[in-house]
């Protein structure tokens, strides 16, 4: 079951405002809820969130759900991929570490870059379609060059 979006933004906001118990678990927790906002996209498409992994992990084959049939979804693959890294980082620090703090607000950094953009996708379907990679930036005429006088 997945938490409404609305609810995973106020847990983001609140969590900066309280010190960390168990920092090697909130690495795994911010996993967790990064699957939580790619389980809400899926959700507001009629969608049945896949319990599936890929690369070995369930956020990537979340994203790979949500990227199907709407190309303008991939752009925030790379986001996903950044919080599987700090995830993976975190579990490589014994003990609690300034390196290790820093690293699990990075990772809460990357979270709550996704919840915003799919939060955005809810609101703007289109968000995504004009980023670098995208096919009508690809497609479209280059920029003409500057004419005598500009």
């Amino acid at each position: 079951m997945s938490m409404p979006f609305a609810e995973l933004l106020d847990l983001l906001d609140a969590r900066d405002a309280v010190p960390v118990e168990d920092p090697h678990a909130l690495a795994d927790t911010q996993m967790v809820e990064g699957e939580a906002i790619l389980e809400a996209w899926l959700t507001s498409k009629d969608r049945v969130p896949t319990d599936a992994t890929h690369e070995g992990f369930r956020l990537l084959a979340l994203h790979r759900q949500g990227a199907r049939g709407d190309p303008s979804f991939n752009a925030c693959r790379e986001t996903c991929r950044e919080l599987l890294y700090f995830r993976n980082l975190a579990r490589t620090f014994e003990g609690d570490t300034p390196a290790l703090r820093k690293t699990l607000r990075l990772q809460g950094m990357v979270l709550r870059h996704l919840a915003l953009f799919i939060g955005g996708k809810m609101v703007e379907a289109g968000l995504g379609d004009f980023c670098c990679s995208s096919r009508p930036v690809r497609q479209s005429d280059p920029i003409p060059a500057p004419t005598q006088g500009d």
